[in-house]
């Protein structure tokens, strides 16, 4: 593949992530990309440019792309208050896809003749198949939307097994992917899935989940103290736990803290009317939300994808960093920056 080509797979990831969720894209989009990689020897960069831009950048922009806005949702944030992060978003997405095009096509340029000429020869327009399961995507959407716990309360449902409803309709439509779309199907066999990254993912987060309690019980009560008061320090001290910790109780831990802080100090800050309920500026909410999702990208363990496409690249042959590794050689040298001029333009 080209750098345009893998700049276009890219850049149409960032943008479904927010429709599909970074999971959801990840899963869709990363075996395509490695696959159209594949004759090339120089693509170690593409599967952890993919990691910070699908994985986690791009779903910043409606509460279903990454569990962090999900759960500032179900707290109360307004579904499309998250749209107020694009120009945020474009930055972001523009400044990485622009560091990985300039890099992509120096690595092009060290491929081999043979390499090329493979490429070519065996190039294959990209088709999709399996079209019905969009119908079961759109019915997870529709739930994640539209079933929450204010609608359950006004439809009566909000108590006894009926409270777990959008969890019902998500499992039904998961099935019904199922059994239109079989595991020994054609089209789950030709874009090699299997579950074994999805499990690993799953494996590496209980333990995480477990860990990082006692963590965020004494952030919590020792919170006040630890003198985020800033928006560019609720920019930094949330992503940079959501660095080593999940990114999505972290978001929370931190959404507690900032509301915590205006209520303390009545009259001090200007809190709009779409967030009155929640007590929380935009300035504190707009830190916090891309701090928790955009750093997420920092390590391996920041955001659940992140592992999985590793996972994946490792089973399509691509020889991954390790976890140091990607920190030191990728994610601060190519991130940092990046973040350190999203917070000069909006949060200083």
């Amino acid at each position: 593949a080209t750098p345009l080509v893998n700049l276009s797979f890219l850049s149409i990831g960032a943008v479904l992530a927010n429709f599909i969720g970074t999971t959801g894209a990840s899963v869709l989009l990363i075996r395509p990309m490695l696959r159209t990689n594949s004759e090339r020897q120089h693509t170690v960069h593409i599967p952890v440019f993919f990691i910070f831009i699908v994985s986690n950048i791009g779903g910043c922009l409606l509460p279903i792309g990454d569990p962090p806005l999900f759960l500032g949702y179900l707290k109360g944030v307004p579904f499309f208050w998250t749209l107020n992060l694009v120009l945020e978003w474009l930055v972001a997405i523009c400044l990485v896809l622009a560091i990985f095009f300039v890099w992509d096509t120096l690595s092009y340029k060290k491929e081999t003749d043979y390499a090329l000429k493979l490429d070519t020869k065996l190039y294959r327009p990209l088709k999709m198949k399996g079209g019905l399961n969009f119908l079961w995507l759109a019915g997870v959407l529709l739930a994640v939307i539209f079933i929450t716990p204010n609608n359950l309360a006004a439809w009566g449902l909000d108590s006894g097994p009926m409270k777990f409803l959008r969890e019902y309709l998500m499992l039904i439509m998961a099935g019904m992917s199922l059994v239109t779309s079989p595991l020994s199907s054609e089209t789950r066999r030709e874009n090699n899935f299997t579950f074994a990254p999805i499990l690993e993912v799953a494996y590496l987060f209980i333990g995480i989940f477990i860990a990082m309690i006692p963590a965020l019980e004494i952030l919590k009560a020792n919170g006040a103290s630890i003198g985020v008061t800033q928006t560019w320090q609720f920019f930094w001290a949330s992503g940079g736990l959501s660095s080593v910790l999940d990114n999505a109780p972290t978001y929370l831990t931190f959404l507690s803290l900032a509301q915590g802080l205006t209520a303390s100090n009545p009259g001090a800050y200007q809190i709009p009317a779409d967030l009155a309920h929640l007590d929380i500026t935009t300035e504190f909410l707009t830190a916090i939300s891309l701090g928790s999702v955009f750093m997420g990208a920092n390590t391996y363990i920041g955001n659940g994808p992140n592992f999985m496409v590793k996972a994946i690249a490792d089973e399509w042959g691509y020889k991954m960093p390790d976890f140091f590794t990607y920190i030191y050689k990728y994610s601060l040298p190519i991130l940092l920056p990046v973040f350190i001029v999203i917070t000069l333009i909006f949060f200083i």
